[in-house]
């Protein structure tokens, strides 16, 4: 199997778009595979590499049902209850912290 493609950053040719171009066209991939990958120069890490896809291949997105709609929103709700206190912070909890604020820095000045 050869090796995809590969362009610098803004020179690939004109059919190919990303995962968020796609998006921002109301499209998905729709299964198809990768065609070539996209190098977005970095100076500390190496480069940034995002996938291109054909555009003439996607598929619409698919609309979001009732139920669809019900699970995110139990999902989004489900992040705003802080695990130490069981309170809904009324936010969503930050990943970094894994509780609310408040559980955060009470557990941080009793450490001090």
């Amino acid at each position: 199997m050869g090796a995809i493609p590969v362009y610098r950053w803004r020179l690939a040719p004109d059919g190919l778009a990303t995962f968020r171009q796609l998006r921002a066209r109301g499209l998905r991939p729709g299964g198809q595979p990768v065609v070539a990958q996209l190098e977005r120069p970095r100076r500390r890490r190496g480069p940034l590499v995002a996938y291109l896809y054909r555009i003439d291949r996607a598929k619409p997105v698919r609309p979001m049902t009732p139920a669809r709609w019900a699970a995110l929103a139990k999902a989004n709700a489900a992040r705003q209850i802080c695990p130490n206190c069981r309170r809904d912070a009324g936010y969503r909890i930050p990943s970094s912290l894994g509780m609310c604020t408040p559980c955060a820095f009470a557990e941080h000045r009793n450490a001090a």
